[in-house]
């Protein structure tokens, strides 16, 4: 997943939730965290802010609102634009204090129901209750894959509305598997993906898959707990009795220490989606595992080098079918906004179909916002431009958010675990996965440590009765 932004979920995942970076803010940052033209009431109608990531999707945003949306509202918008950590920081601590810097934040399938039982953001239920008949049938919330808006509520009321979903699949590359002979299963098992990739590394000397290795619960961890939940492991059993020195869960961290070692990138604990993307997308690498929203970026000739290129296949599995992860990045009022009623004119803009017909015709269909809407992969113009856009429908429609191991689990979430504590968990974790990766320790010592921080989280936290 391009990393989550508050990613992910790299997605980012992201997520991660994050993807690419690298846009600069439209609006300058203060010494205090603000912009220069704050949250006010002007001339023009109310000044909304809004805190987000530098990806291209959200740099397609900026333009479209100061084209279409504050054009034909009024209202204008400053974007608070940062690197995930410095944003995930900032914005927590504004919601968390409730001083209203932002009035918009982008946030994930993961924060989103531990915000809203905190109170951090509104309801958005109430306000969809007070539209009328044609602006509900306009916006057309049935439209939008139910799995995400579950995800993205609480306790059966919405919370944040997704601007852009995706599972997680396999990609590689044709070109070089046609040249060796290499066929690759529609369905592909993790045992599989691993004699290509050492195949292909022998053969041609470039690296057989790319896998996430930087640090990060919404990086390394992200790809690395689908692989753990494929061959039977978890974080967690029903007990909350930590499961990271399990014999399955080491199994499976083995397993993708020694393939990245054995067929993967050098530098692999730098290599996050970013970093990833580029390999894949010069053609650098046979194979990826990662983020749907990817293939998007992969079919840009903007972007990619290797268009037409590439081939899709679903997460790969074990002992558990149907491991792809599910992410969305999504947008949703602070709670201590002044100006409510103007956000929710926005993010209903932003996350709706008019707003996805708008990307397409505008910048391309192949990076119209993708994974939130049935209406999208309905499209002609979407099918032609995205030759992925079944499969990835597939992947995010297979997802088993609920239950996303082979044994019961307490907790939801696929790629990570929704408790407010899982964020320093699965980076603290993470580092010790990273030194298995780099060779400084086993992963029997790395993931024995890990076991201790889980234990002590499920104790401190009172999961454990």
């Amino acid at each position: 997943m391009p990393t989550l932004i508050l990613a992910g979920c790299n997605t980012s995942s992201p997520n991660n939730a994050t993807g690419p970076s690298g846009s600069p803010s439209t609006g300058t940052e203060d010494a205090n965290g603000g912009t220069d033209s704050e949250s006010e009431t002007g001339s023009d109608g109310d000044t909304l802010t809004v805190a987000t990531v530098n990806n291209p999707d959200m740099k397609i945003m900026q333009r479209m609102t100061e084209e279409f949306f504050e054009k034909d509202t009024g209202i204008n918008v400053e974007f608070v634009v940062l690197p995930e950590n410095d944003l995930r920081k900032k914005v927590t601590e504004d919601v968390a204090l409730g001083a209203g810097l932002f009035d918009i934040v982008t946030i994930s399938t993961y924060d989103t129901p531990i915000w809203a039982e905190n109170g951090w953001i509104e309801p958005l239920t109430p306000m969809f209750e007070e539209l009328d008949a044609d602006e509900l049938e306009a916006y057309d919330m049935e439209d939008v894959f139910q799995v995400l808006r579950d995800a993205l509520s609480y306790e059966d009321t919405q919370y944040a509305l997704p601007f852009y979903g995706e599972s997680s699949m396999l990609y590689y590359n044709k070109t070089i598997f046609e040249e060796l002979g290499l066929e690759m299963p529609l369905e592909p098992t993790w045992e599989e993906i691993g004699e290509l990739a050492r195949t292909i590394k022998e053969e041609t000397g470039k690296p057989g898959i790319t896998l996430r290795g930087l640090p990060g619960w919404g990086e390394v961890m992200a790809p690395l707990t689908t692989v753990i939940n494929a061959f039977g492991g978890s974080w967690y059993d029903m007990d909350w009795n930590a499961q990271l020195n399990s014999e399955k869960t080491v199994e499976a961290v083995q397993f993708y220490a020694d393939l990245i070692q054995d067929a993967g990138q050098p530098g692999a604990i730098n290599t996050g989606f970013t970093e990833a993307l580029t390999l894949m997308s010069t053609g650098e690498t046979a194979m990826w595992y990662d983020a749907t929203v990817a293939a998007g970026f992969l079919n840009n000739p903007d972007d990619s080098q290797v268009v037409g290129e590439i081939g899709y296949a679903f997460a790969p599995k074990m002992e558990k079918e149907h491991t792809g992860w599910l992410y969305a990045w999504s947008l949703a009022i602070e709670s201590a906004s002044k100006n409510k009623d103007a956000a929710f004119e926005f993010i209903k803009w932003a996350t709706s179909k008019e707003y996805i017909e708008l990307v397409g015709e505008k910048e391309g269909w192949v990076v119209a916002p993708s994974g939130t809407r049935t209406s999208t992969y309905e499209n002609p113009n979407y099918q032609e431009a995205a030759p992925f856009a079944e499969m990835v429908l597939e992947a995010i429609e297979r997802v088993d958010y609920e239950q996303p191991t082979v044994d019961p689990v307490p907790y939801e979430g696929v790629q990570y675990v929704v408790i407010p504590e899982f964020q320093e968990l699965g980076t603290e974790v993470s580092q010790h996965i990273a030194s298995a990766i780099a060779g400084d320790v086993t992963v029997e010592e790395a993931m024995n440590e890990a076991q201790k921080l889980a234990e002590a989280v499920a104790e401190e936290g009172g999961y454990k009765e």
